[in-house]
C-alpha cells in the first residue's frame, strides 16, 4: 500500500493540474507492478504552453511542500514533460503525444485511483 507522503504527493500534484484545467488527469497506482514508483499521473494539455504551465505549477505545488524532482525531461519543447518525484511520476502530453504513447495501456496492470481515494486518511 502506497504510503501517506506519496498520496500526499500525488494529491498535491493532482490539485496542481487541475487548477491548470488539465484534461483527463489519472492517477494510476503502479507499486504493485513496478519498483520506478508508486504513483502515475498522467494529464493533457491543449497547447505547449498549456502544459508548460501545467509542470510549473506541479512545481511550485510539490515545492511549496519541500519535494523536489529528481529529474524533469521534455520541458523545452513540452509535447511530454515527465517530472520524476522518486514517489510519483508526473506526465504531462499534448494531446497528439498522449493519444500515441497511450501510457493508460502500457500500464493497465496499474490500479486507477480517485482523487478522493488520494486524500483520504
Amino acid at each position: 500500500m502506497a504510503d501517506n507522503r506519496s498520496k500526499k504527493m500525488a494529491s498535491l500534484a493532482y490539485r496542481a493540474l487541475e487548477e491548470k484545467k488539465a484534461e483527463d488527469i489519472k492517477v494510476l497506482d503502479i507499486e504493485k507492478v513496478s519498483t520506478l514508483a508508486d504513483y502515475f499521473i498522467i494529464a493533457s494539455g491543449k497547447n505547449h504552453n498549456q502544459v508548460q504551465a501545467m509542470a510549473d505549477a506541479v512545481d511550485e505545488a510539490l515545492g511549496r511542500a519541500g519535494y523536489e524532482p529528481k529529474q524533469t525531461e521534455g520541458y523545452r519543447t513540452a509535447n511530454w514533460i515527465l517530472q520524476d518525484y522518486g514517489d510519483i511520476v508526473v506526465h504531462i502530453f499534448d494531446t497528439e503525444n498522449r493519444l500515441f504513447y497511450d501510457l493508460e495501456r502500457i500500464w493497465r496492470d496499474g490500479t486507477q485511483t480517485t482523487i478522493g481515494e488520494l486524500e483520504e486518511g
